[in-house]
């Protein structure tokens, strides 16, 4: 029994050793044109997708998500802070969203792998180390209406989704809950892509 704890112990240590030695030596690529090793990402994946569970598990799903204004609202949102770097339809992403690593997803697929909750608390709270950020500081009622949007943008045509960007456009481009200052600051300045009527 003692040369199996000695081993176990030996082993452990190693180990330890082995990850300091990594971490402290520099050998492990940061830059975001390398992807990690297959391990690396399998650990990040992992751990973000059973945190967003956790976390999101005990969000209550609020009724009326269909409600078409809640699309009108989703969609203002989505136009303004998420197309620059997840693209939408007819509209690529833009420059910066290459240069990221992770790749910023292609929300269209977000519905089929997040239920509404998680995808709430997502655009809520933001991920670590992926580029996404938390959106807290604006009112819940607005990320439950991104959310909405997201559930309607799997299959929607670059005409539907042109046709729903200038609907907003038309009532005003925001709601009581946003500013042109916040929306400005948020999104960088940037306005949202030209899209084909």
């Amino acid at each position: 029994m003692r040369t199996v704890i000695a081993t176990l112990v030996v082993a452990l240590a190693l180990v330890l050793v082995g990850g300091l030695a990594l971490i402290f030596s520099g050998f492990y690529h940061i830059e975001a044109n390398t992807p990690h090793w297959g391990i690396t990402n399998w650990v990040l994946e992992t751990v973000r997708d059973r945190s967003i569970k956790a976390h999101a598990a005990g969000i209550q799903v609020p009724a009326g998500l269909d409600d078409p204004n809640e699309l009108q609202i989703g969609v203002e949102h989505f136009a303004a802070h998420c197309a620059v770097c997840h693209g939408a339809p007819g509209v690529p992403k833009g420059d910066i969203a290459h240069g990221l690593y992770p790749q910023p997803p292609d929300l269209a697929y977000a519905s089929s792998h997040y239920t509404p909750a998680e995808l709430f608390w997502i655009v809520k709270h933001g991920i670590k180390m992926t580029g996404m950020p938390a959106w807290r500081d604006h009112s819940d009622d607005e990320l439950w209406a991104t959310v909405a949007f997201l559930q309607k943008l799997p299959g929607m045509s670059e005409q539907e989704y042109a046709k729903l960007v200038i609907a907003s456009m038309a009532e005003g481009g925001h709601h009581p809950s946003d500013s042109a200052d916040h929306a400005s600051a948020h999104s960088g300045g940037a306005a949202t892509p030209p899209l084909k009527p």
